[in-house]
């Protein structure tokens, strides 16, 4: 029996329920070895022995992947106590369902973190409301009262709390409240009933969230324990779940009772796109006031929901089953499409906008060992805008019985200019420059160029593969599938030194990533050594199949992201410069990522939970200096057991003091 993920309540109206999902692929089959002579086996028999059992390792990791991530979503208790439910009160609750229609399995996932935390869709410009101001939502003043990011355009006109049951609201705030998923304090009015002046209070944080304003024609519904009992006393609200899906809701404690607030689809509403591609309206307003045309709902549904709901009916079957999808939860650095220009079915050519909204208080700021975003973070958000909408647009729609994974291949991308993208929205600009598929794949070419306020800041190129799992079986790296060693293994130089990132990462101060951020263990240094004699890294650490980004990248298809690959070849060069002394060079610098130095990647393998180690070896170019700055280059490649997997041209990291002039040639 295998557990897939859908829904149990309330379909979406007037959405078909999805289709029931297909049985996990077997195993490839054995390759037939070819023989000479008398039965014994020649060269070429060899050759395909060895073949086979790489292509049995591949398929065997990537089973047992995609058991694993099956097993981490149906959840269970952990060690510090039982697992908490996940509840969508009238909607149903979102659950695993065993595929032979046996019980439900209540889906609990982990307690949250900065990672993992609800992204609101807005934050109120206010935190204290009075009467006149909880009367303007009651009335649907949302705008009025919140500020301009939550006007939908009239595309929302039923949303509006139930009013008349409190006077006032304090200590509003949509990162606060106990759990710190948001929280406030409501003064009941005269003569209000306690599940009356729970259910209003809980209403002005969901719409505070910005809940209702990833969809149009909605309404807001309640469910409570509450009694209909004389409150007592001021309330206080902790939200204990908010999320997007299967609808936007949040859940909530009032005193000793729970309040779930949901936004809801009025009759006849659609709220996923047609066959097309196209919704009507989404209700989300964008950065420049247009609306979207899909946004956060869909791509949270893209990320982990019903594929359906994101993309159109011909997208509804994939539920369950391991599919192309976007990052999850923090991992998930696109929010919006603005515009598409481009029909379904016609790629090459076709462009589109989407946005990005960098708040301040993302957890990668704070995980950063840079001053401002790192460099994960821009490959992320970029890379994502270019491949959602080729999948969008129906790049894998010709053959819908496969199951496509999708996999980046390689690029190159430049920042332009410094820019602290704390707080800004970010619009990218993409094109599908060419589609070509091939047997068992499909590859997409792309460009973009990132703007803030219409000002580019980051452009590049890149290439992505839609792949079936037959093709991912039968991946050979970088070098045809022979084993090519390190630089380190093929040279055993007998001098070598260590740096302990683990323990600078512990420590914390200036300049040191965290949490999430803190990629490395040991690095291994040989002075003067690898392919330049500049000097030469090497860092080798397991694999931890629980790590926090095996469970956003990807839903069912667990891997590594290649961006945290090269965010790792980053941190230990920064830890070598740092050895180096480089930074004493300089008044209290901080690193950045380097403008107009292209970064190019290339990415022919994938490393997955079960791979048990990676390795990375680093060859310094060189180190240049201008006034206030300092900038270490280098190349780099990956390897996953047996294979070479990633390699990394011009990596570049840079000191810089504050106020320095900009790098010059």
């Amino acid at each position: 029996m295998s557990a897939v993920l859908e829904f149990d309540g309330e379909a979406f109206d007037p959405l078909a329920a999805p289709a029931p999902s297909a049985a996990p692929a077997a195993p490839a089959a054995p390759v037939a070895v070819p023989t000479t002579g008398a039965g014994s086996p020649g060269p070429a028999a060899t050759l395909a022995r060895l073949r086979a059992g790489v292509v049995a390792a591949h398929a065997s990791a990537l089973t047992a992947q995609t058991a694993l991530a099956r097993r981490v979503l149906i959840g269970g208790p952990s060690p510090s106590g039982p697992a908490r439910t996940d509840r969508t009160g009238t909607t149903g609750s979102f659950v695993q369902r065993e595929a032979t229609n046996g019980p439900l399995i209540p889906n609990a996932p982990p307690p949250p973190t900065r990672e993992a935390a609800f992204k609101p869709p807005a934050r109120p410009e206010r935190a204290e409301l009075d009467r006149a101001a909880l009367d303007a939502l009651a009335a649907g003043d949302l705008a009025g009262v919140f500020g301009p990011a939550y006007d939908q355009h009239g595309t929302n006109p039923a949303v509006r709390t139930s009013g008349g049951q409190l006077d006032a609201v304090a200590g509003l705030d949509v990162r606060g409240g106990a759990g710190g998923r948001g929280g406030l304090r409501a003064t009941p009015a005269a003569g209000a009933t306690l599940r009356g002046a729970a259910v209003e209070a809980v209403e002005v944080l969901a719409v505070a969230l910005g809940l209702p304003l990833v969809l149009a024609g909605t309404a807001l519904a309640a469910t409570t324990d509450a009694p209909e009992t004389p409150v007592g006393g001021d309330l206080t609200v902790d939200a204990l779940e908010v999320d997007l899906i299967p609808r936007p809701h949040v859940v909530a404690r009032v005193g000793a009772h729970e309040v779930t607030v949901t936004v809801r689809e009025l009759p006849g509403t659609v709220v996923g796109p047609d066959a097309t591609g196209r919704l009507a309206t989404s209700g989300r307003v964008c950065s420049q006031g247009e609306l979207a045309v899909l946004g956060e709902f869909h791509f949270t549904h893209m990320a982990r929901g019903e594929p359906g709901l994101a993309h159109g009916p011909q997208y509804a079957h994939l539920v369950g089953r391991r599919a192309t999808r976007l990052p999850s939860h923090g991992l998930q650095l696109v929010d919006r499409v603005v515009s598409i220009d481009g029909e379904r079915g016609a790629f090459t050519d076709a462009t589109y906008v989407t946005e990005y909204d960098a708040p301040a208080d993302a957890w990668y700021f704070h995980d950063t060992g840079n001053v401002d975003a790192p460099n994960v973070m821009l490959m992320e958000t970029s890379l994502q805008s270019a491949l959602l909408v080729g999948y969008h647009l129906g790049a894998t729609l010709s053959d819908p019985g496969q199951d496509y994974v999708l996999r980046n291949l390689g690029g190159t991308a430049t920042l332009r200019r410094e820019l602290d993208l704390r707080d800004r929205t970010i619009r990218q600009h993409s094109r599908i420059t060419a589609t070509t598929p091939m047997p068992g794949s499909i590859l997409q070419d792309f460009t973009y160029s990132l703007t803030v306020d219409g000002e580019p800041f980051y452009d590049g190129e890149s290439m992505f593969g839609f792949f079936t799992a037959t093709t991912m079986a039968n991946q050979t790296g970088l070098d045809g599938g022979r084993d090519v060693p390190t630089w380190l293994d093929r040279e055993r130089p007998a001098r070598r030194r260590t740096l302990d990132a683990a323990a600078r990462c512990a420590a914390g101060g200036p300049r040191t990533p965290v949490d999430h951020l803190a990629l490395l263990e040991h690095v291994t240094v040989v002075d003067d050594g690898g392919e330049h004699g500049q000097g030469y890294l090497h860092v080798s650490q397991p694999i931890d199949p629980g790590a926090w980004y095996f469970a956003r990248h990807f839903h069912l298809d667990p891997v590594i992201p290649g961006s945290l690959g090269v965010e790792q070849v980053l941190q230990a060069m920064q830890e070598w410069a740092l050895d180096a002394g480089l930074a004493d060079e300089l008044d209290d610098p901080a690193f950045v990522v380097p403008v107009g130095a292209p970064l190019t990647w290339r990415y022919r393998g994938q490393v997955v939970p079960t791979d048990g180690t990676v390795t990375f070896e680093v060859h310094l170019r060189g180190v240049e200096r201008r006034p206030g700055r300092i900038r270490v280059s280098a190349d780099a490649s990956l390897w996953k057991p047996g294979l070479r997997i990633y390699e990394v041209l011009n990596a570049t990291v840079e000191l810089r003091e504050d106020g320095a002039a900009p790098w010059t040639p």
